[in-house]
C-alpha cells in the first residue's frame, strides 16, 4: 500500500524556481543581471542577454578572448564576465553601458599601445565598443594576449 505523500520528493524535485524560467533583468544600460557564478555557462547567459546589437559586441570580444588565450578561465561576477588566467587572477572585464560596451584591462597601463580609457587608476585602462565602430581583431587580441600575461586582479 502506498501513501499519497510517497511521491512528494519527485514532484518537488519537478518543480522549477519561477526565476529560472524568467529572462535575465537588463540593470541600468541594458546590462544583463546574471548571478554570479564560474564557468563558461554563466558567461554564455550573459552574452545571451546583452540586448540588441550589444549582443554581437559581446560575442565578438568573447570569441577574440577565447582564441587569444586558450584554456581562458571565465566567471560572471559583479552583473559582468571576468576572463582570467588557469585560476591565478584575473585579465580583463566586459559590461554593457547604455551606448557601448566595455572592455576593461585590469593592468591596461601597461598594453602596447595602452587602451585610451583610464581613470583615477592608471593601471586600469579600458576601450568602448559603440554600435557602428570598425573592430579591429588584431590590436585587441594584441592586447588581451598582453593582459593575460600579466599579473591580473585577484577580487
Amino acid at each position: 500500500m502506498t501513501s499519497e505523500h510517497d511521491d512528494e520528493p519527485a514532484r518537488k524535485a519537478r518543480k522549477v524556481p519561477a526565476r529560472a524560467c524568467r529572462s535575465p533583468r537588463l540593470l541600468s544600460g541594458g546590462n544583463p543581471q546574471i548571478p554570479k557564478a564560474d564557468g563558461d555557462a554563466p558567461v554564455r547567459a550573459y552574452l545571451a542577454a546583452m540586448p540588441g546589437w550589444k549582443r554581437g559586441v559581446g560575442e565578438w570580444l568573447d570569441a577574440l578572448i577565447e582564441r587569444a588565450v586558450p584554456g581562458v578561465q571565465k566567471a560572471v561576477k559583479w552583473n559582468s564576465p571576468l576572463y582570467g588566467v588557469d585560476g591565478r587572477s584575473w585579465f580583463c572585464s566586459m559590461h554593457c553601458f547604455a551606448n557601448h560596451v566595455k572592455l576593461t584591462f585590469f593592468r591596461g597601463g601597461a598594453l602596447e599601445p595602452p587602451p585610451h580609457g583610464v581613470g583615477k587608476n592608471e593601471d586600469v585602462r579600458w576601450f568602448d565598443v559603440r554600435e557602428h565602430d570598425a573592430r579591429d581583431d588584431a590590436l585587441v587580441a594584441a592586447w588581451i594576449r598582453q593582459a593575460a600575461a600579466l599579473p591580473g586582479w585577484l577580487p
